[in-house]
């Protein structure tokens, strides 16, 4: 937990960063990083790859800095006091930044034929490495491999993200993680540091400690026959960012996720399922719980029987016979013994939004319906930003548009604070 920003033991030791910035397009947010983090009052200096100034420029970084820039493993000056050694030591945290497949391949392979790769050989600190390349670099079996091995050797991760790549028409896993969440995974290795308020001043407090979130995410498949299936368009981010929100607000967090391309979020159970049916199983298994967040958009009907074989297209109309999925939600809002103590549905409309999400939240018994319109014209439905109202029994709030990021740390802490009072009237 971080100390108060106001406490004395804050003055007596600035946390250091090293922070080494890969050569990829995304190097331009490590100034915005760089910034966010000496706002703070952290101290930052940074080490560039040769590809990275390609990028972004030493002297931009050194302006945000107000250090020199360190690039080249052979300086004469630095290495008579065996500079890439003072660096890999002097930093509270190594952050890597954005972590290039070749990056991740030579810290993979133990190697260190540049400054940087030297000094995350040399380091004995803890190493927070933020991927970002292309999708099909990311999924390459060799990346995969070379990930795994990393994390083994205890480097931490945080992201890739999911969407749209700096190339045309290309998208999926490994945009770099905005820089709240670079920030929130530095924060545990930054015991003295005030940072994470520069994300909320109550991340700091951890107020989902000791409790259990259970979060449903992405779409569910129903299948028709081997090969086809009913589905819809979920991406699961929002339902992956509040699993995230959560355990970053101290919670253990049970992830249960329909099939997503989303990479696990790094400490949280994650359970992976395909259909209405399997979700229901994994969510009853998963209880009892504090919190349930059900933000997976589930598919209503199923297929009343699945022939073994694909159906063939034999000049007659196929018939599909449809029953209603198990109702997941209203199931887990009206458990007797193991109802969780909040719990929260989604409504996923096209139009009259709020009307539906009040009788959704009637109908189902939760205790807050989050509703947001997907209509094809907001692009909430796979995309990274988000508008939603928050429906309660007493009143409806809503929110402008923010990222789905903001929205799931926005309301996990007001799900907490909710807790907090509820458990105390009780007492």
């Amino acid at each position: 937990m971080l100390s108060d920003p106001h406490s004395p033991a804050l003055n007596v030791k600035q946390n250091r960063i090293l922070l080494i910035i890969g050569g990829g397009i995304a190097a331009y947010k490590c100034l915005d990083l760089v910034r966010r983090l000496r706002e703070q009052g952290v101290s930052v200096r940074a080490v560039m790859t040769r590809a990275a100034a390609e990028f972004v420029t030493p002297l931009s970084v050194g302006a945000l800095t107000s250090d020199r820039v360190f690039t080249d493993l052979f300086d004469l000056n630095d290495e008579r006091e065996i500079g890439h050694i003072c660096l890999s030591r002097e930093a509270d945290l190594v952050i890597v930044a954005p972590a290039t497949a070749d990056l991740l391949a030579k810290m993979a392979g133990g190697h260190a034929d540049d400054l940087a790769s030297t000094i995350l050989m040399a380091t004995d600190k803890p190493v927070l490495v933020a991927p970002a390349m292309n999708p099909r670099m990311w999924l390459h079996p060799a990346t995969q491999r070379n990930v795994k091995q990393l994390k083994n050797d205890g480097i931490h991760f945080v992201g890739p993200n999911v969407g749209e790549m700096a190339e045309r028409d290309e998208a999926g896993p490994g945009r770099l993680a905005e820089v709240p969440e670079i920030i929130a995974a530095a924060e545990p290795h930054l015991a003295n540091s005030p940072i994470a308020r520069s994300v909320t001043p109550l991340r700091a407090k951890r107020p989902l400690t000791g409790r259990h979130v259970l979060v449903t995410s992405g779409p569910t498949h129903e299948p028709i026959d081997p090969v086809r299936y009913i589905a819809n368009r979920s991406s699961g981010k929002q339902g992956h960012a509040i699993a995230q929100a959560a355990f970053a607000l101290g919670a253990r967090v049970t992830l249960v996720t329909g099939p997503v391309t989303l990479p696990d979020p790094e400490g949280i159970k994650t359970v992976h399922v395909e259909t209405a049916q399997q979700m229901l199983e994994a969510v009853r298994r998963g209880l009892p719980a504090d919190i349930a967040v059900f933000a997976a958009a589930v598919a209503d009907w199923r297929s009343a029987t699945i022939p073994r074989q694909k159906i063939k297209k034999t000049g007659d109309r196929p018939v599909i016979d449809l029953v209603e999925n198990p109702d997941i939600l209203a199931t887990v809002a009206n458990l007797e013994a193991e109802r969780p103590q909040h719990v929260i549905g989604f409504a996923a409309e096209t139009r009259d939004v709020i009307a539906y999400a009040k009788k959704k939240l009637l109908a189902k018994g939760a205790d807050w319906i989050i509703a947001n319109d997907v209509s094809s014209t907001t692009r909430v439905l796979g995309g990274d930003n988000n508008t939603v109202h928050v429906v309660t029994p007493e009143n409806v709030e809503s929110w402008p548009q923010m990222s789905k990021d903001e929205v799931a740390e926005r309301l996990m802490l007001r799900a907490a604070e909710h807790l907090r009072r509820t458990t105390a009237a009780a007492e």
